[in-house]
């Protein structure tokens, strides 16, 4: 009994002293703040055992109007680190990094070493991608405008490449950490050789199908597995298009020949059933910014088997 009681205060002594070390390790973590999904899905998987990043649009929300929140401003605010792709994906950024997050190092991924870039494809079975006429005037809310394409992460090659510019700043940031993120960064490389391989085999068996999608997000995508896109045709997702501009849509589903067309989780079904009236095409989904998948080291994953999956499905 008195070696009972004195174990005791000495277990209560020791998992204070736990509870201590946890708090202190949870306190030291980097402040960090990352501006989409998919990137914060790396970002981490990276930081997993150290932190968890904040999250600027999140939910469903999309870069194209995404107007800043006072607890995304408090966020920059204390950032230490901020992941962003760069100012053709997150327009809606450029200012408030410059006047909230000076005390912060920004790290904008469309820089990391290694990186493959595409220009975007404009003319004939490709819309251009201005679409100016949708907004105010000086308003930048298309993070389709640049000299190239800013989808950068669907191609694991480039998520690899992404990961190690997010390891090394988070190093330099937090050195006492230093171990874990490089742990992680190794994990998180092979699981991102092994989905390579997985979304290869997955198309194989379609990938000379063709199909169109609303939006020509998807050249990293389509590069990197075979797959052909014939065309795009460029609706903003918070404007439901006019009459004309559907029956536009109509003739060129048809002229194309197409298998599947696909639109994103932004655009009402009815139109997709519209457009392909009288065609042969089929419909399908998919979401290249994730706006329907949970926050989260696993996204990433998750973001690119199900567009795999959904062409499968569609082109089968």
């Amino acid at each position: 009994m008195n070696a009972a009681k004195a174990f005791l205060p000495a277990a209560a002594l020791l998992f204070s002293g736990l509870l201590v070390s946890t708090t202190a390790t949870a306190a030291d973590a980097p402040r960090v703040v990352v501006s989409i999904k998919p990137i914060h899905s790396l970002v981490a998987a990276v930081m997993q055992g150290v932190g968890t990043p904040d999250l600027i649009v999140d939910g469903a929300a999309s870069t194209h109007t995404y107007a800043l929140k006072p607890s995304n401003a408090r966020s920059l605010q204390q950032a230490q680190l901020v992941f962003w792709v760069g100012p053709g994906m997150e327009a809606f950024l450029q200012k408030p990094l410059s006047a909230l997050g000076s005390n912060a190092t920004v790290v904008e991924l469309d820089h990391a070493p290694g990186i493959t870039k595409l220009k975007f494809r404009e003319g004939g079975a490709f819309e251009p991608h201005d679409d100016g006429d949708e907004h105010e005037a000086g308003e930048d809310h298309d993070h389709d405008h640049g000299e190239f394409d800013t989808h950068l992460w669907l191609d694991p090659h480039n998520a690899k490449a992404m990961v190690t510019e997010i390891t090394t700043s988070l190093v330099a940031a937090d050195p006492a950490n230093a171990l874990t993120y490089e742990t992680n960064q190794k994990a998180l490389n092979d699981k991102l050789d092994a989905l390579d391989t997985e979304i290869a085999s997955t198309l194989a068996p379609v990938k000379d199908k063709p199909f169109i999608v609303f939006h020509d997000a998807y050249q990293y995508f389509e590069h990197r597995y075979g797959v052909r896109v014939s065309g795009s045709i460029t609706v903003s997702p918070e404007t439901i298009p006019g009459a004309q501009r559907v029956a536009e849509i109509h003739s060129k589903v048809a002229g194309l020949g197409a298998t599947c067309v696909f639109a994103e989780p932004q655009f009402e079904p009815k139109l997709v059933n519209v457009v392909l009236e009288g065609t042969s095409a089929k419909s399908g989904v998919l979401d290249p910014e994730a706006a329907t998948l949970p926050q989260g080291p696993d996204l990433y994953f998750d973001l690119m088997r199900g567009i795999a999956s959904s062409l499968k499905t569609c082109l089968s």
